[in-house]
């Protein structure tokens, strides 16, 4: 069995640092712990790198996925590689940025809308389907009148920045706990106990 994990965000140097590319942020963590790197795959605008992830003995088969696509268009990528590697939606958790949810949370459900967020929507409209699990990182709201869209194209601020690695660090747990002992599991030890299925 292998999983699909897939980060969201917009290739190139100016969105690296910026809110919306935290799926980014938390595959190249997974990558990293598999000891792993990612390079374009030869069948899809996307960085990929194949390896196992979790605990040694329990550890399970995945590929890590950036799409390199700009946001809006993720859902091609992903469904072209999808295809390749022979993964259903069951086996397909996408991690990305949720401004609905203060700095720092993290949440995991199993579909739900897209909240306006142009990945989750590509996805939905390429996959014909979002009933796929979503690690959901917190960035919370932009203060003031602030364009959420213009929000989610900022870096981080400096006090922000102290933060994001541990952030990084729960949601890469929180996939690994997904993929190792299933989606209750991981919502009971990263919800905070409560059902999140329908936030």
């Amino acid at each position: 069995m292998t999983w699909m994990i897939v980060g969201l965000g917009n290739p190139g140097p100016e969105y690296a640092s910026t809110r919306h590319n935290a799926g980014f942020f938390v595959v190249d963590e997974l990558a990293a712990r598999a000891r792993g790197s990612l390079g374009r795959h030869k069948r899809a605008m996307a960085a990929v790198s194949e390896g196992r992830i979790g605990s040694p003995g329990s550890d399970v088969r995945v590929v890590l996925v950036e799409p390199w696509s700009f946001m809006n268009a993720s859902g091609g990528p992903v469904k072209a590689l999808m295809s390749f590697y022979d993964v259903d939606l069951e086996h397909l958790v996408v991690v990305h940025d949720e401004l609905d949810l203060p700095l720092g949370t993290v949440r995991l459900k199993l579909g739900g809308g897209d909240g306006g967020h142009n990945g989750l929507k590509s996805l939905r409209s390429s996959l014909g389907s979002g009933e796929f699990a979503r690690v959901r990182f917190g960035i919370g709201r932009p203060p003031g009148r602030q364009d959420p869209a213009e929000f989610v194209l900022k870096p981080f601020t400096g006090s922000e920045r102290l933060e994001v690695p541990v952030i990084v660090d729960r949601c890469a747990d929180a996939v690994e706990a997904l993929v190792q002992r299933g989606l209750e599991y991981a919502q009971n030890q990263f919800n905070g106990g409560r059902d999140d299925q329908v936030q």
